[in-house]
């Protein structure tokens, strides 16, 4: 039987007794001492010998993933739900996750990169994807020791940099017209087999200017209807990655009361849990859906974030206020966000004539 104790310097060392006979490893990592002794284990189940040199396979860049999901998530850092999400399709990929590392070359690297391209990956996408690569790679080197290609992960992303198939986000400034958005909550609001209340869910998004993913994680406990705030656990935050807890005022200076909408809410649910327990990809395909059928071109559900924090300053709130709600740290980002229509920027103007 194995025994894993932390020691002083804050390792940890796992020690197995086999034959009278005890044989001893020590990790950084509690996770690393626990594979390695679990190997161990099975080794003895199979009547070998146990032995001290690290078995943990690392000769895919897929196993390398797994390794730096696992070690993260043993520190406390583990990849939040996106990051998670694009590391396990890419330790699947045939042209990533499934390949050697002595074999990930920079023609593999462009080889992948082309056929994302291909399958409609855009350039921010592709980016994305080569940056986790090259924190895997980065991870495994500094942890482990290990060679990786970290060169031709260079190369072959400079090379997908010339070919114009990496590069930054192009900039959204797409709002839903009034007309638009009347159809979208009409279509909503006339479909009885649809489950999710879409059409409450959509103005609550303008309301409130929150993800859907954040939408569907609030909960009634964080709900203060005299004080017309929700907590919003685990916020999205550029640079705060563990935690990002914020008290949210709810408002109705976007057109939508979202205090009146969560209480409206309340009457369709239960009180305990989520405010919206539905899942988030679920709301996004019923978005697509109904732009499709009423022939709405390039809106995407996130449009709703735009639409709701260029109300508010619409409303006249100032970049703090707006700030509060959307839960941006400075003007640079809120900006991107912001897309004041052309007709109000002329009725305040003719407003300022008017003084």
């Amino acid at each position: 039987m194995a025994t894993i104790v932390k020691l002083p310097s804050g390792n940890w060392r796992a020690q197995l007794r086999h034959h009278g006979k005890s044989v001893s490893k020590t990790f950084r990592l509690k996770s690393q001492a626990e594979r390695w002794a679990t190997e161990q284990q099975d080794r003895v189940g199979r009547g070998e010998t146990p032995t001290t040199r690290d078995s943990v396979k690392t000769d895919t860049i897929g196993e390398l993933i797994k390794l730096h999901l696992d070690d993260m998530a043993e520190v406390g850092k583990a990849a939040q739900r996106s990051k998670e999400h694009a590391l396990l399709r890419l330790q699947d990929d045939r042209d990533v996750g499934k390949v050697r590392v002595s074999h990930f070359t920079r023609e593999r690297v462009i080889e992948f990169g082309r056929r994302r391209a291909k399958e409609g990956a855009g350039p921010s996408t592709l980016s994305i994807d080569l940056s986790f690569i090259g924190t895997v790679l980065g991870h495994a080197s500094a942890i482990y020791g290990h060679k990786v290609p970290t060169e031709d992960l260079r190369l072959g992303r400079a090379a997908l940099l010339r070919l114009g198939l990496v590069g930054n986000a192009a900039e959204r400034d797409r709002r839903p017209t009034t007309d638009e958005l009347s159809r979208l909550l009409s279509f909503f609001r006339f479909q009885p087999r649809l489950v999710i209340p879409m059409e409450r869910i959509v103005k609550f998004a303008v309301a409130t200017s929150m993800r859907q993913e954040e939408i569907t994680r609030i909960l009634f406990d964080d709900f203060d209807g005299e004080a017309a705030t929700v907590l919003i656990r685990q916020r999205k935050h550029p640079r705060d990655k563990a935690s990002n807890n914020q008290y949210v005022p709810l408002v109705a200076d976007t057109g939508f009361d979202a205090v009146a909408l969560i209480k409206e809410q309340a009457e369709r649910v239960s009180p305990k849990g989520s405010i919206f327990p539905y899942c988030a990809r679920s709301i996004g395909a019923a978005f697509r859906r109904a732009c499709i059928e009423l022939r709405i071109e390039d809106l995407h559900f996130h449009d709703l974030r735009h639409e709701g924090i260029s109300r508010l300053f619409e409303a006249d709130w100032d970049i703090p206020q707006v700030a509060s709600v959307s839960g941006h740290k400075d003007w640079k980002m809120l900006q991107r966000y912001t897309h004041l229509r052309p007709s109000y920027i002329a009725s305040r103007a003719n407003r300022r004539k008017a003084l």
